[in-house]
């Protein structure tokens, strides 16, 4: 049982999840489930739309959704993980750095990849250092990926002959411009994930990540952006929740 064991709280069988929509963006259970692992003598149980508990699924914004999904073989872990931060759940009570463990651990027991599950735990665990409010803590966060920005903008520069000034890559041929460039990705992320204390590992996997994917992230944000813009255009303004003004209005006057 390392990995853990989600279980139907009602009959002790498997888990059994069943959601009710309350905007399309967050939900309600209809019926609460529990979770057990190995440390803790009572189990975790998430409660069911009576108890005021809302998730948004797995907190994934848009422009990184085709790398990660808002759902998926995970889900469980994520219902979880928000009952667990927002301390809506029944049993231990634990820090948010232990309930990111438990929400990778959690995705583990579930069969969810282990490179999808250390980039999520990462991505969580971001939110984490910024909750803190330490000033110490947030520089850290902000100055990992504003260096990893930089650096992969200069990369690219670089790459293209416009900036030929990184050690790594300089004048040399495409191919050794590209294998600087991946080395550079990993290594220096991972030097300056460091700053992140003990979680270092979380440093490492977003500053990695996000220098090898910074491009593709780049592109989509834009086509994301303009796709967003064309919906304004068409649709007009959207309220909080995300529904379209002027379409509910006149779906309401018909």
């Amino acid at each position: 049982m390392r990995a853990g064991r989600f279980f139907d709280l009602d009959d002790g069988g498997p888990l059994r999840l069943e959601l009710r929509s309350i905007d399309g963006h967050d939900f309600t259970l209809l019926r609460q489930f529990g979770y057990r692992t190995r440390g803790y003598d009572e189990p975790f149980v998430v409660p069911a739309d009576l108890a005021g508990f809302a998730t948004d699924l797995a907190s994934v914004p848009g422009v990184f959704t085709w790398l990660v999904p808002r759902s998926g073989d995970f889900l469980p872990a994520a219902i979880l993980h928000d009952a667990l931060v927002d301390g809506a759940h029944r049993g231990p009570r634990v820090d948010r750095v232990e309930a990111d463990r438990l929400f990778r651990t959690a995705m583990a027991g579930l069969g969810t990849g282990r490179v999808r599950a250390w980039l999520m735990w990462a991505a969580v665990s971001t939110a984490t250092m910024w909750h803190t409010g330490r000033l110490a803590v947030r520089v850290a966060l902000v100055g990992l990926v504003g260096v990893v920005v930089a650096i992969g903008a200069l990369a690219t520069l670089d790459l293209l002959d416009v900036w030929n000034h990184l050690p790594w890559m300089g004048r040399r041929s495409l191919p050794a411009e590209l294998l600087g460039g991946a080395a550079a990705a990993v290594a220096i992320p991972t030097v300056l994930s460091f700053s992140w204390g003990r979680l270092w590992r979380a440093g490492a996997i977003v500053g990695v990540a996000l220098a090898l994917l910074l491009h593709v992230t780049v592109a989509v944000a834009l086509l994301f952006g303009v796709y967003r813009l064309l919906e304004r255009l068409v649709s007009g303004p959207a309220d909080r929740s995300g529904r379209r003004v002027r379409d509910r209005v006149d779906r309401a006057g018909t």
